[in-house]
């Protein structure tokens, strides 16, 4: 079976460099000694967690398919099944010393996030780390962004978590691989494809030989896109440490917050949780910068992209029915915490009317965990912006806030580990879960080497956050 990438995925697939590695990547702690006195439920090892991963694959039929070229380049690329599908090569053990530290745990992941993808295959991989101290384990898993739209397509860590500790039942599927097809019989259906499709045609034509396709709106908003995307092209983002030419290697940092603490202040100065967000990393990126010895004014600002507007009604944690796009400018220059978020509120109100909308309806009403699937939509809906228009990008996602499992496993904690885009140093991911919030930063291994002093600073910023809600 053959099907066409659609061209905002071709993009995605173009957007791969050997310097930019385009997967989309989230670690999962879990608890996973088994308590005393229960004998119900055996550790997560790596045949469990294969056999999980296999039980899903139903749920995520792209993960059993890969890429292909058309020769010449005469069309975007196809899917095609894998007919060497082999699981084992996808999902991987790896272990730390026991008893493994969370630093040795995040020096492991940023390793497993500079290697690029093997586009032979089907385009994700997964690690069970095991070893971790206190009887815990962790889950990474790696997707191309290409491969999740929201709609039609999940990330893979959305399916293979349960409400239980007893995994729920997915119907099988007898997937027998069609056949791969020839060269030839890639090149012949694409000629005939562009005979029929006189626009795509023209496309070819004034893309062929690029490095990258354009990115075309397929549900028929591309001229609301194309207005926003020129009228982001004509602001410049200011210059800034966290814009400069990266290499494929990475560096991770997290930090766990309480989301108790968000509630306050978003009580306290009557805005919402993602203003909160933004006002805290401010804080924190403004700290980061005085750190490096950088000379602020009160008009100095750092220019983001927030990807997600999900926090449909303020205070609560549910996701909107779509995942949109804002450029916000962030105050670092101010060095008074109400009037940064007095300034953050104002931004976002403003640029509500002129967002981008990428639809999640399939993501929004299944059952699961949506959090892995809406920060990879997040990070195709921020790639719409030209990298001169923005310094970062902040993600956030929300989650539910009752225990999840994997295969039995309590997760105690999940952190997005985000792709940079080209030319920026730096991606900050949020996710909601169970009570806390939780930070993961993605940063370039050379242009970061102090990505600590910022993760301290998050902490510090939210610190003062709560100071100014008692004045």
């Amino acid at each position: 079976m053959i099907t066409r990438l659609t061209p905002q995925d071709a993009s995605f697939y173009r957007l791969e460099s050997s310097s930019n590695p385009m997967h989309i990547g989230s670690l999962a702690i879990l608890r996973n000694a088994v308590p005393a006195g229960n004998s119900g439920h055996a550790p997560l090892d790596y045949d469990s967690l294969v056999h999980l991963v296999e039980s899903r694959l139903p749920l995520v039929p792209l993960y059993r398919r890969k890429v292909r070229e058309i020769p010449f380049a005469l069309g975007r690329p196809v899917w095609v099944d894998d007919a060497h599908f082999d699981i084992t090569y996808h999902i991987r053990r790896s272990a730390l010393p026991e008893p493994g530290t969370d630093e040795q745990l995040l020096d492991l992941v940023a390793r497993l996030a500079s290697r690029p993808l093997d586009s032979t295959r089907p385009l994700w991989e997964m690690y069970l780390v095991e070893g971790l101290s206190d009887g815990r384990s962790a889950v990474f898993t790696k997707t191309h962004s290409a491969l999740v739209d929201g709609d039609s397509a999940l990330e893979i860590g959305h399916v293979i978590l349960d409400t239980s500790a007893d995994p729920r039942d997915v119907a099988d599927d007898a997937w027998i691989a069609h056949r791969e097809p020839a060269d030839l019989e890639l090149l012949v259906g694409a000629v005939l494809h562009l005979a029929t499709q006189p626009r795509e045609a023209l496309e070819v034509m004034r893309h062929h030989g690029a490095e990258a396709f354009a990115v075309v709106d397929a549900t028929g908003k591309a001229v609301q896109k194309m207005v926003s995307m020129l009228r982001a092209a004509a602001l410049g983002a200011p210059d800034s440490p966290l814009n400069t030419r990266t290499s494929r290697n990475r560096r991770v940092e997290v930090v766990r917050t309480d989301l108790e603490d968000y509630r306050k202040i978003r009580k306290r100065f009557d805005c919402s949780i993602n203003d909160v967000i933004l006002a805290v990393v401010t804080g924190a990126l403004r700290n980061w910068l005085l750190s490096r010895g950088q000379v602020l004014t009160e008009a100095d600002t750092l220019r983001a992209v927030v990807p997600m507007s999900v926090y449909a009604d303020g205070a609560e944690l549910k996701p909107a029915g779509e995942v949109t796009s804002v450029l916000v400018d962030l105050p670092v220059g101010e060095p008074n915490p109400v009037i940064r978020m007095s300034h953050i509120k104002h931004a976002t109100e403003a640029h509500a009317r002129h967002q981008l909308g990428v639809r999640a309806r399939t993501l929004v009403h299944m059952a699961g965990f949506a959090p892995a699937s809406l920060h990879a939509m997040s990070v195709r809906s921020a790639s719409t912006f030209a990298e001169h228009t923005f310094n970062l990008v902040i993600t956030n996602a929300p989650g539910p806030q009752q225990p999840m499992y994997i295969g039995g496993a309590r997760m105690l904690e999940m952190y997005p580990v985000s792709p940079l885009l080209r030319n920026q140093a730096l991606s900050i991911g949020l996710t909601s879960y169970d009570g806390r919030v939780c930070y993961g930063l993605t940063a370039d291994r050379d242009a970061m080497a102090d990505i600590a002093v910022l993760t301290a600073s998050v902490h510090e910023s939210m610190e003062e956050m709560l100071g100014a809600c008692v004045q």
